[in-house]
Parts: structure tokens; sequence; C-alpha cells
């Protein structure tokens, strides 16, 4: 290399990025466990008051044997895993310019969502764990076994991960925290326009027409099934399957930020 010739950055490869970006979400990630707990304190604390309020009344009014406790657990557990993110952190990344940093570097720019998301990753699987036992401990019992509460914390996590997309799409796009913390409303429409509190059959109206588009409907039905009723490939198929389009949505808006953010710079 003569005098003249300029020292360029040799890319280290897909993987070696991925696993860098994923460490440092880790790590971040255990760090801030004071944006982690109490988002899993407030479904925990949902499900013990829902039973506690509503099981006698509900299932005084449904046929014998309808089970409110097994019924109302997949809905807690939806919404502890519901916007987990690093959204809040790469925003803090974008404004310290810690990102722009990054972009001069030959680092593989999918990386840098995609090691986020293995974090997430991992911390939805753990936040899933602590409503399960929670679940057991007050006596819901799973008809399909300990292969159905790994299919359950699966079915959560895949929800989980699917949603992620639309904060870090809010954060790469605006740069704004509070607009990233507020991204949680979206899930209001998911969360309430479905089958939280009485099954689908008691809904009329146009709520019920709204539960029938709400791709939570069959995720709540999916987790059901493995709870009260047995092993049923089709609502379990369509479970993953709602994942599938609110993750391919959400994930179409995230990296087309991203590739925004990118060509800014």
């Amino acid at each position: 290399m003569t005098a003249s010739t300029p020292a360029l950055a040799r890319r280290a490869g897909f993987r070696h990025d991925l696993l860098a970006v994923a460490r440092r979400a880790l790590r971040l990630s255990i760090r801030d466990k004071e944006a982690i707990i109490p988002g899993l304190m407030v479904p925990l604390f949902f499900l013990i008051v829902n039973i506690g309020s509503l099981q006698s009344f509900v299932e005084g009014n449904l046929p014998p044997g309808f089970d409110f406790k097994g019924f109302q657990l997949p809905v807690s557990i939806i919404f502890a895993v519901t916007g987990i993110s690093r959204a809040g952190s790469l925003v803090i990344d974008i404004q310290d310019g810690y990102l722009d940093r990054l972009l001069l570097t030959p680092v593989n720019r999918a990386t840098l969502l995609l090691g986020c998301m293995i974090a997430d990753f991992a911390v939805v699987a753990l936040l899933a764990v602590p409503v399960l036992i929670l679940g057991l401990i007050i006596g819901i019992s799973f008809k399909t076994g300990l292969l159905g509460m790994i299919m359950f914390i699966a079915l959560a996590v895949a929800w989980g991960l699917a949603f992620t997309g639309f904060p870090y799409a809010i954060a790469l796009k605006t740069g704004n925290p509070i607009a990233v913390n507020n991204a949680f409303l979206l899930f209001f429409p998911f969360a309430f326009l479905t089958t939280a509190y009485v099954p689908q059959e008691q809904m009329t109206g146009w709520l019920a027409t709204a539960a029938d588009y709400n791709p939570v409907t069959y995720l709540l039905a999916g987790m059901r099934t493995l709870i009260l009723q047995g092993w049923d490939a089709s609502a379990l198929g369509q479970a993953f399957l709602a994942s599938g389009i609110v993750g391919a949505i959400s994930f179409t808006l995230a990296f087309t930020a991203l590739r925004g953010r990118v060509h800014r710079k």
C-alpha cells in the first residue's frame, strides 16, 4: 500500500455484524430492567384482577364447564410481550449520533435492525415465562401438557416479535422518543376489538365483524385451544399465520424506514 492509497475499512461479514449488534442490544436490555419489569407487572396484575372480578359473572352466563382462567391467560401474555423492543434505545442512538457513526462503517445495514430483534426475541421469551408460571400457580392446566406450554410460549414470542417492527419504524422515521413510547397505542385496536373478554360466538354487531378481521382473534384462539381443548392444527396454523401477516407488515415498514434513514446520510 502506497502513501497515496486510502485505507478502507474491510467488511467483517453479515454473521459478525449481526452478532456484534445483537450482543450490544442484549447487554443494554439487561441493564434496562426498569423499562421491562413494569411492563410485565401490569399484565400480571390485570390477570389476577380480571379473574377475581369477572370469573363468577362470565362463567355464570356461559355453558357449564367454561374455564375463565384459561380463557384469560393468553390475553395477559399477549399484553406482556407486545411493544417490547429496543426502539427506545435506537432513538437514543439516533439522537447522540451513534447510528450515524455506524452508518459510516461498512456494517451490513440490515443487521442494525436484525441484531436488535434477536435481543427482542430473547427478552420476549423471558417475559412470557413468568406469566405462564403465574397461570399454573392459580390453577390453570394445559390439555396439551408440557409440549403445549412450549407451543404457547412460541405463539407469544412470534406475536411479540412480529409487533416490534412498528416501534422500530417509528423510531427510524421520527427519531422521537415520545412517538416511540406511544407506539403501544397501536396495539389497542388489536387488544380490545377482539375476544379478550368473551368468546367470539357471544359477540354481535360491528364488534363481531371487527373481531373477524382482527389477527389477535386468531392468535388468542390458537393459544386457548392449547389450554382448553387440545391440539388443533387449524387453529394453531391460523395463529401463526396471523402473527406472520402482522410481522410482514411491521418488518416492511421498519426496513423501509431504515433504508430511508440510510439514504439521508
